[in-house]
Formats: structure tokens, sequence, C-alpha cells
């Protein structure tokens, strides 16, 4: 088999693959036997057709597969052990019938290729890096909503935010009067979670209220028009959520309201798996844990920045613009040629980028290894547990999931992706001169959505 490669000066080449009968033969009589051995065909017992009535029927499909097969890989491969820097995926320059007469053959494909660039990262290239204060009023704002969250739930005098409430639950009339009938709803055994009302209206009218007191509100509105929330609110069957439109009367028999933790030895356990000897450690580890939490927003604004940066940088390339409009065109639908220029426009500073971060990974010799796949699957194992209140999940079962989660080749291929992506902008973060600023969360976010 001969591959060979002709660049035109568009950045544009056609690789020529010229293939002879030796090169598939083989494959072509193996995949035919395989047939014969394993498939059912009319006239035949299993394994007893010969391979000349084997190759009247199915000659064309097969040869057809296996040359196709043979020299895509070899084109492919071609690319690889040159290292061309190709942009989109090869495109047949004609799509030819096999021949069965015939014994060599030629195809041809069209492929774009990026220009050679110089990319340089170094100190005399600025990126910022704006690390989000924490203020007095998160560090208070976490420390309630870790005191509620390991609280103990109690009777209560009043509703609040946070209470859960029990009672019946009737349908009203138009006038207000309680709905009766075989066709009226009501539960006489009504829960409801003031929190997790999505209408804020509706959640204001049970704020203060005493058990025993009735409360008109509107199921339908308090779920914002969840139906699967209407009917498990009020224990109806799905064909009956349209009738429950109206207003309801909640007739309130029992109130729990959540007593947050005291700052104790108990508290400090729950929370952080560890006591602290002062309040004052306690909250330090508080900030700490907040910084934590936002440092992701940090680092992901740093990347933006410095993507945007390096495309300034060294963007201005000439690229196959006709080559990959007609890339487009033939591997996506509801593009045309007519809507194709508006969408390449779209596309092409994210192309620039990828030029730009292949050279950056080359240079740099960035490649996820084993061991960088499975640490970032354990630790996306590990807050996955958390979120279900698994936060002393063991190693052997943190493992256990992080493996399970790696047999899916979709959620495998996306890993991948993004490690090599956070061991590209470490990087560039240690090569170039980060200018370390700390904001406000309100400055932060002006700086990451400079629209709004």
């Amino acid at each position: 088999m001969n591959v060979t490669l002709e660049k035109h000066d568009d950045g544009t080449g056609i690789i020529t693959v010229n293939i002879e009968e030796n090169d598939y033969a083989a494959k072509v009589t193996e995949n035919l036997k395989t047939i014969g051995r394993t498939h059912t065909i009319p006239g035949f017992r299993k394994g007893h057709i010969s391979i000349d009535q084997l190759r009247r029927r199915f000659g064309r499909d097969v040869k057809s597969d296996v040359i196709n097969h043979e020299v895509i890989d070899a084109a492919l491969n071609y690319i690889r052990e040159n290292k061309l820097n190709c942009l989109g995926e090869i495109l047949p320059v004609e799509v030819k019938e096999i021949n069965l007469t015939d014994k060599d053959y030629t195809f041809q494909y069209e492929v774009g290729i990026g220009p050679d660039i110089d990319v340089t990262l170094d100190k005399n290239i600025t990126v910022p890096f704006y690390n989000i204060e924490v203020t007095q009023a998160m560090i208070d704002e976490q420390d309630e909503a870790l005191r509620q969250r390991f609280g103990k739930q109690e009777a209560g005098e009043a509703v609040d935010d946070n209470a859960f409430i029990k009672g019946t639950i009737m349908q009203l009339n138009e006038d207000g009067t309680v709905k009766e009938g075989e066709d009226a709803i009501q539960n006489n055994n009504g829960m409801l979670l003031i929190s997790h009302i999505a209408n804020k209206d509706e959640a204001a009218k049970f704020l203060g209220k005493k058990v025993g007191d009735k409360v008109i509100f509107n199921p339908a509105n308090s779920a914002n028009g969840n139906e699967k929330e209407l009917a498990s609110l009020l224990s109806i069957k799905p064909e009956q959520v349209e009738a429950a439109k109206g207003d309801f009367e909640f007739n309130i028999s029992d109130i729990l309201v959540v007593k947050p933790a005291e700052h104790n030895e108990d508290f400090y356990k729950a929370a952080f798996s560890r006591n602290f000897e002062t309040e004052a450690e306690y909250y330090e580890e508080l900030k700490k844990f907040i910084a934590a939490q936002l440092a992701p927003n940090s680092q992901i604004l740093f990347d933006m920045t410095a993507e945007k940066i390096l495309v300034e940088k060294y963007g201005d390339m000439k690229l196959p613009a006709n080559f990959l409009k007609k890339w487009l065109v033939s591997r996506q639908d509801g593009i045309t040629e007519e809507t194709v220029d508006e969408e390449y426009t779209r596309m092409e500073p994210a192309v620039k980028w990828q030029i730009i971060r292949d050279q950056i990974a080359e240079k740099n010799d960035i490649k996820p290894t084993k061991e960088d796949i499975e640490s970032y699957a354990e630790s996306y194992a590990r807050r996955q547990l958390a979120q279900y209140g698994m936060v002393d999940a063991d190693d052997e079962m943190i493992k256990g999931f992080a493996n399970r989660f790696m047999e899916d080749k979709n959620f495998s291929r996306q890993i991948v992706e993004q490690v090599a992506n956070r061991k590209l902008f470490m990087c560039i973060r240690a090569l170039v001169n980060v200018d370390e600023k700390t904001v406000s969360l309100d400055e932060f976010k002006a700086l990451a959505n400079p629209q709004e």
C-alpha cells in the first residue's frame, strides 16, 4: 500500500492511497470464511458453503468493507506518523463504488492542515488570577447552614423558613368553602417542608402560623406548575392534577422546626470530622472551607482569561476556511452552504485555540497519565457520595464507584478530556506571569459576566 500527500498553498492537502490486491485479499477471504462459519445461509448447512459461493453472495460487500477500512486506517496512520496538524476530519474527494473485477484501487482524501505557529509561554505574558474574598457574612451564613444541617427537629410554636408541617389539606370551592362530594380532593396526612415550596409568595402565607391555624394557599402555584410535585403533595393520581389547580386549605396539626446545633465537640466532628480547641479555630477552618469552595470559580475565570489572551497573541493565523466549511456541512445536520458562513464565524476562535493548546501540550509533553485519571475519577466519586451524605466512605468504596463510572465510555472520555484540560492550564499558570488579586464576590461576578 502506498500513501502520499500533496500539500496546497491554501492550507489543504490531498492524501492519496494506492491499495493493491495483496493488501486486502487475505482479510476478504478471512471475513468470508467467518460468515460461512457463523451465518445460517438458505440451502446450506452452517459451515458447509464453499468459498466461491460465499464470494458470489457476499463478495462485493465484504470486499468493499475491508478495502474501506484498510484505506482509511492507512490515511489516518500516515497523519499520525507524520504528525500532521489536521483540522476536522478527512473528506473523500470522490465516493467510489467497488468493482469486483478490479484488483488495484486509488482513493483520495482532502485534509485541512493547521498553520505552523510558535507558542512561547514565559513571564512576558501576564494573566490575572482573581481570588474571591471570604467575608464575615459568608462565614456566618455557612455557619448557620451547618448548624441547621446538623441540628435536631423538635416541636415548634410557629412556622419558620425551615419548618416541616403536617395537617389536613382540603380543596375549596370558588366561594372559599370546603368542597364536599366524591370528586373533592382531600389529604388527611398532608406534609409540607416550607423551604421546598418553589413559589416564595405561597411560602410566605405559612410563616408565623401556629398549630390549629388554617392557611389558604394554591398548591399548583406552590409547586410552580410541577405536576409530579403537586400530585405528591395532595396524594392524588396524575389524572386528577388538572382538577387541583385552585385554592386549598391547610389545617396545621403539627409543626416541626430545626433547633440549630450548638458549637460543641459533637457538632465539630459532624461538620468536619474533627474537634477544635477553640471556637476561633473552628471559624478559621470554616473560612478555609469556603475559600476551597470558591477556588474552582477563580480557576475557571483564569482559564477563560488565559485562553483569550493567548488567542489574541497567537491567533493571527491563516486557516483553511473553505475546507472547514465543507467539513461543517458534511458532519452537522442543519448546516447548509447558505448557513455555513455564520457557523464558521462562531467556530473559528475555537479552532485557533485548539491549534494553540495542541502546541502547548506537545511542547510541554502534557498527557493524562493512568494515575491522573484514576485520581480524578475517585475525586468525582467522593463528591458524588458526599452529596448523598456519605462523607465518610472508605477508600475501597470510593474506588469501586470510580471504577463503575469509568466503565461508561462517554464518561471515561470526558474524564480524560477534563484531566488533560486541567494539566494544560496548570502548565500555563506555572509558566506565565500570574497577577494574583483578591476581589469581592460582586467584583468577581462582574469580571466573570461583564455583560450582566
